[in-house]
């Protein structure tokens, strides 16, 4: 169940993040964060690598606190 709840939390970090650094017309250097349209008339910045960092963190984080 804590990995559900911190892929979430991953989901949100990483939109927060993406947002703030793409907005910027930065790549994020090694965060790689591009321009994706999942669907056609919405565009939302996102990454990967970030995402999986911030899936982990908060997956440990929860873990240490069972």
């Amino acid at each position: 169940m804590e990995l559900v709840k911190s892929i979430i939390l991953g989901m949100l970090l990483t939109v927060v993040v993406a947002l703030i650094i793409g907005s910027q017309d930065s790549g994020g250097g090694q965060l790689s964060i591009y321009l994706a349209r999942p669907y056609p008339g919405y565009e939302v910045y996102w990454s990967w690598r970030l995402f999986f960092a911030g899936t982990g963190l908060s997956w440990g984080i929860m873990l240490m606190q069972k």
